[in-house]
């Protein structure tokens, strides 16, 4: 793509919602975009409201010189996304509904931005005393794994997954939402600028120098809280 050539954002999800959705309710534009971050590879998140759709899609297009992805609802197909995003603590649709852009309001808009906003300004559902225990556990045997290892390949393997444990227990213990990918980072930020940096630190530090000490006292340190490690009496029933 052409990007000396194509239309601004703005410009190019106008002309989106006129081709494709002429007839919708409401469209927002999200994203990088929106936020003021976008990169040479960004494309555009455009959200949108038809309730004559009967099914709820999202589907990657590229037109106006853009790569985009489009994501279709009727007026009240997203809400059982909102409460799906709301239960797995990562308010992805929410998100991009209340930093959005408006692009064009028949009269839905605002009140499906204000349900966006009341879930972002509750915050996630909290951890109980036994989630909390649950996910100790399984980050000490995942730590002890990463401890004892010699095998650089597995190390590797196992590092990915105690980053992926930490940011959820450090997040989420704290009434935060989680984040995949980039929103990793992103969310801890908004959480913690100087743990970001500690965690940061303590990765890039085993990852260039295999050097494993930064990351055990990482863990320990946002286990100690709670009572450090856990493996001596923990008991997982069956269902």
């Amino acid at each position: 793509m052409n990007n000396q050539k194509r239309l601004k954002p703005i410009g190019a999800a106008k002309h989106f919602v006129d081709k494709y959705f002429p007839n919708c309710e409401g469209a927002l534009l999200a994203g990088s975009v929106v936020r003021g971050e976008a990169t040479d590879t960004s494309d555009l998140d455009i959200v949108i409201f038809d309730d004559k759709i009967l099914t709820s899609f999202r589907q990657s297009i590229i037109d106006f010189e853009w790569a985009i992805e489009v994501f279709v609802h009727n007026l009240t197909s997203y809400k059982h996304f909102f409460e799906a995003d709301y239960k797995r603590a990562r308010p992805s649709l929410p998100r991009m509904v209340s930093e959005g852009f408006i692009i064009k309001d028949l009269g839905v808009i605002q009140e499906i931005k204000r349900e966006a906003n009341n879930i972002l300004s509750e915050g996630p559902e909290k951890w109980s005393t036994e989630v909390i225990e649950f996910k100790r556990y399984f980050i000490t045997d995942a730590l002890e794994d990463f401890i004892g290892s010699t095998n650089r390949a597995e190390e590797l393997m196992i590092a990915n997954t105690l980053t992926n444990l930490i940011q959820e227990f450090v997040l989420r213990s704290n009434g935060r939402w989680v984040g995949s990918s980039k929103w990793v980072i992103r969310e801890l930020n908004n959480f913690n600028v100087d743990f970001t940096s500690q965690y940061i630190d303590a990765f890039d530090n085993y990852y260039k120098h295999e050097d494993k000490l930064k990351i055990i006292e990482l863990v320990d340190q946002i286990l100690l809280p709670y009572g450090g490690r856990l493996f001596d009496g923990f008991r997982l029933d069956s269902n």
